[in-house]
């Protein structure tokens, strides 16, 4: 019998959590959401992507921790990677992102973003004063 899991993370900003879900390829909902699981079982999330056999993975906000949590049921899990690959994949273009916004909000401007052979992702700015 599957059941779902919750995943703890430091995911704070829903509009860089979302765009980072973009960027892996996927189409988030948002709003008041069912998480769908194993027969029929539901979750609440504020955003979910959904997978390839009807169930969704999705994050919602802890209140306590002001962090997005993932919740999915993990035994239904139908990525191309584990889960633990896709946190990572996913804290990384989460990363990007809010330093993308942040830079950006004090007046820099991309000029180098390369994808590294090791999966990291070299990224130059510059602001002219």
């Amino acid at each position: 019998m599957s059941h779902f899991s919750t995943v703890k993370t430091e995911l704070r900003d829903r509009d860089a959590l979302r765009a980072a879900l973009e960027d892996m390829g996927h189409e988030p909902r948002e709003g008041s959401l069912s998480v769908r699981g194993y027969r029929g079982q539901c979750e609440t999330a504020e955003l979910a992507i959904a997978q390839s056999d009807g169930t969704d993975i999705g994050f919602r906000l802890n209140a306590d921790t002001g962090c997005y949590e993932l919740v999915a049921d993990l035994q239904l899990w139908k990525q191309t990677v584990p889960v633990e690959r896709f946190l990572a994949q996913l804290n990384q273009r989460y990363a990007l992102r809010s330093i993308l916004a942040a830079t950006a909000e004090e007046g820099f401007q991309v000029s180098e973003q390369a994808n590294m052979a090791d999966g990291s992702i070299e990224l130059v700015v510059t602001r002219w004063v």
